[in-house]
């Protein structure tokens, strides 16, 4: 893993969001550095998609700081933030079916600003294209796309936009372990193209193989933080996020 720098792409204080009576963020608080990739891992209802949902600006926090490159982006609308260069694939993958693969990226071009020519946008298409394992589907319908392609295309429209900041939500969920292998080198590129990355993933594999540090949650809360290795062997996280069994799989 190649080192990350000390500065600060994101930062987060003091987060919480609650649902009338569940709390899903607690006083959540971290900080990613640039050139890092961060695990946010935790249990199913743990509040990791939340969180997420919370720095991307599709929910608003109840209170809290959330900094994205200095700026305070806590409550803004999601599309300024991502034209602030923070952009995020989804649990539940969304793609545009009603669209072929081209038009689904032009949709992720968007937000670039300021706006690129036309003849600049399709090459930056062709780029995205080939870059995910796309090459040959780009006037394929979404809806008539596989699973881990409908995947690829969401992670190209993603990336549209140049962003600094990237947010993996399961990303690598459901890949057989030749397409895996193929996710976990398509992430370390987007490294080394100088994207910081925060990823939320269950597959404790692809987790010790990118992860430089690790945030776990558990009923809204960080449980542990820490390197890599030392989080998953945790007790605490084997107890409350693994049910009791080490972090190998």
């Amino acid at each position: 893993m190649s080192p990350a720098s000390d500065t600060p792409v994101l930062s987060v204080a003091g987060l919480r969001r609650a649902f009338g009576g569940l709390v899903a963020v607690n006083d959540l608080a971290f900080a990613v550095a640039q050139g890092e990739i961060m695990g946010l891992l935790g249990p199913n209802g743990s509040g990791k998609t939340t969180a997420l949902n919370l720095i991307s600006g599709v929910l608003r926090p109840d209170a809290g700081t959330i900094h994205l490159n200095d700026q305070d982006i806590a409550g803004l609308a999601a599309y300024r933030i991502a034209r602030l260069g923070l952009a995020r694939t989804f649990q539940l993958v969304r793609v545009l079916d009603g669209m072929d693969c081209r038009e689904n990226i032009w949709a992720g071009l968007a937000f670039q600003r300021p706006h690129i020519g036309a003849a600049e946008a399709e090459a930056r298409i062709d780029t995205l294209i080939s870059r995910v394992g796309l090459a040959g589907l780009d006037r394929r319908p979404a809806a008539g796309l596989t699973y881990i392609d409908r995947k690829r295309l969401e992670l190209a429209r993603a990336l549209a936009a140049k962003p600094r900041l990237l947010l993996l939500d399961e990303w690598l969920a459901g890949l057989n372990p030749s397409e895996l292998v193929i996710g976990i080198e398509l992430i370390r590129s987007l490294r080394a193209d100088g994207i910081t990355i925060v990823l939320v993933e269950h597959v404790m594999s692809a987790v010790r193989a990118l992860c430089d540090r690790c945030i776990v949650m558990s009923s809204g809360r960080k449980i542990a933080e820490g390197p890599t290795a030392d989080v998953l062997d945790d007790a605490a996280v084997v107890k409350a996020y693994l049910g009791g069994v080490a972090a190998d799989a």
